[in-house]
């Protein structure tokens, strides 16, 4: 179940102002339906780089489309 912004904000203000674990967490609230290891990124890559949201636009666009249709590599 994908976690939503609101909770990712909970989940780091727990994480960071009471030390909170991920497994302190999955029992604090176990309606949520979190899994173990989707907890465990999400303070892991706080712990990383100090945010828990990626940036917009920060991935490899997905296809390049032009009006010829989608853009390929030509080589030989």
């Amino acid at each position: 179940m994908k976690i939503s912004q609101e909770n990712v904000i909970l989940i780091k203000n727990l994480y960071l102002s009471n030390q909170y674990s991920a497994r302190r967490l999955l029992s604090e609230f176990p309606d949520k339906g979190w899994k173990l290891g989707s907890i465990d990124s999400l303070l892991n890559r706080s712990h990383k780089t100090g945010r828990i949201v990626t940036q917009p636009d920060s991935g490899r666009p997905r296809l390049s489309r032009s009006s010829e249709g989608p853009c390929t590599q030509s080589g030989g």
